[in-house]
């Protein structure tokens, strides 16, 4: 996809989408939006204490919590916030390599834009580049007066 996906063809902004989960599980992880483009959103998630498993290493559910954030607010973008909202319906994830410290990013870019269902593709790497987690989630995408 080259075309801008976003709503109106306008960039979100980074700002908002990290406030609009300060008081939810993004802040508890201290998840951040951090960059974006036409067809792709980016987040970044420290590896320390809040997301570690109990042996050190990131734990795959946080993974899995970032997939989801970036997944829902990349589709809640992509739709008139009047009319629509995302909700997930499925998720899955493999997890490649450990992390024990430092960042990871995540990069969301839609496979499929559907009138009520979006398909997006996660991608999870540490700060050298290389591949930890790789997921799909897929959105509803339900009016506002259901939700």
């Amino acid at each position: 996809m080259n075309d801008v996906i976003w709503w109106n063809g306008v960039m979100p902004s980074m700002e908002r989408l990290t406030r609009l989960g300060s008081s939810s599980m993004p802040a508890h992880l201290g998840i951040e939006f951090v960059d974006c483009g036409p067809d792709w959103i980016r987040a970044r998630m420290p590896v320390d204490h809040r997301t570690h498993q109990p042996f050190g290493r990131l734990h795959g559910g946080a993974s899995v919590a970032l997939a989801e954030t970036i997944g829902s607010m990349a589709g809640a973008m992509a739709v008139n916030p009047e009319k629509f909202v995302g909700v997930g319906m499925e998720i899955n994830a493999n997890h490649l390599r450990p992390v024990r410290e430092g960042w990871v990013f995540a990069t969301a870019r839609p496979e499929a834009l559907g009138r009520t269902t979006h398909v997006w593709s996660i991608r999870i790497e540490d700060e050298a580049g290389k591949l930890v987690c790789i997921s799909r989630f897929t959105l509803a995408i339900i009016a506002m007066e259901r939700k």
